[in-house]
């Protein structure tokens, strides 16, 4: 489809070299964090002054609209704010009120949600929901106060997280979905208690395996708890029944407990690879398209969002990266990008352009 006319593009849908459609954008926010996660921003790594982005360096909301205008006419639906930590940026409910707006070529309302490690989410939610918010993912990766703070590496206690997540409840962000990143030997004595805890609540918890994102340089193969074992930990409790998977893209594969106590998620990346039905697009904080969770290189957007520069041009820039994608990082990840089970290839911050 490279060179064909900008109402061609925004009429057909945009596949990648493999037939992988373009269907959802991860729009980074912002790249700060609050927290120092070891698999994302552990400060043996990157310092516990890391010189974060300016706020100059960060594409203001006209900028973001634009973008992700861009990417609805060449076939997304989907629109989720990541970070950093996207509630540290002044002001996001302004942005989300934009997004919410937009609407596809054939007319239908554009889904917009949010991932969050919920320290902030208490006092924002009621606000994120007049907004246009629909959804809200929220990172948990303990209820032992102890585990959890040093998780965060930053001592913040579990106590404002559990408050965001039900705030978020109260005002309708629903689904509300937890995510917790499993590593063995650190955290993976909570799945139970984490299963538990939000059985019956209507909040869905996916249990993510540990994988070597950009600040996980300390991974290790030996370090992953499949997704298959702790799914067997929770069902020695509970029967669970393997729901039907709607989108091929989507990332979890989910199963609801027989007795009615709700859903529970599991995020296969490393012992089962997703990469074949991979939908997603990131836009990092700063304006570059990284097409793979796992990249090492981007393409520069932010000169297509001058002023003089038109939705076009900024459509056919995107498009064409896009058809020339064939990013299957976790399906690829061995011997090639591994030695002795640690890893080697080099990814991109994960705080730069979320999860």
């Amino acid at each position: 489809m490279t060179g064909q006319s900008a109402h061609m593009k925004q009429a057909l849908p945009t596949f990648d070299r493999l037939q992988r459609p373009l269907k959802d954008l991860r729009l980074s926010v912002i790249d700060k964090c609050n927290f120092r996660c070891p698999y994302c921003m552990p400060k043996e790594v990157f310092g516990k002054d890391y010189p974060f982005l300016q706020h100059a360096q960060l594409m203001s909301f006209d900028e973001m609209q634009k973008m992700a205008r861009a990417f609805v006419g060449l076939g997304v639906d989907k629109i989720r704010i990541t970070g950093g930590e996207p509630l540290l940026r002044k002001n996001i409910e302004h942005l989300i009120e934009s997004l919410a707006r937009l609407s596809t070529p054939d007319g239908r309302n554009v889904s917009v949600s949010m991932t969050t490690n919920g320290v902030l989410l208490a006092a924002r939610a009621q606000g994120l929901k007049d907004a246009g918010l629909e959804r809200v993912t929220v990172s948990l990766d303990s209820l032992d106060d102890r585990i959890f703070r040093q998780m965060n590496d930053v001592g913040i206690g579990v106590k404002g997280v559990l408050d965001g997540i039900a705030s978020a409840c109260q005002v309708g962000l629903a689904p509300v979905k937890v995510n917790t990143v499993v590593q063995k030997g650190l955290n993976d004595g909570q799945i139970l208690p984490i299963a538990e805890y939000f059985r019956h609540s209507g909040v869905t918890v996916r249990f993510i395996e540990y994988m070597d994102v950009g600040g996980a340089t300390h991974w290790r193969s030996d370090s992953v708890l499949p997704s298959e074992q702790v799914r067997a930990l929770i069902e020695q409790q509970h029967v669970l029944l393997a729901e039907p998977v709607l989108r091929a893209s989507d990332t979890a594969r989910t199963y609801r407990y027989a007795d009615g106590g709700g859903e529970v998620g599991f995020i296969s990346s490393v012992s089962e690879p997703f990469c074949g039905d991979c939908s997603r697009a990131r836009i990092s904080a700063d304006g570059r398209l990284f097409t793979c969770l796992f990249a090492s290189r981007s393409l520069d957007l932010r000169p297509m969002l001058a002023e003089h520069v038109s939705p076009e041009a900024l459509m056919t820039s995107i498009a064409d990266a896009w058809e020339r994608r064939d990013d299957q990082y976790s399906e690829w990840r061995g011997e090639q990008y591994r030695e002795h089970g640690r890893k080697k290839y080099p990814t991109v911050r994960m705080s730069l352009v979320g999860g």
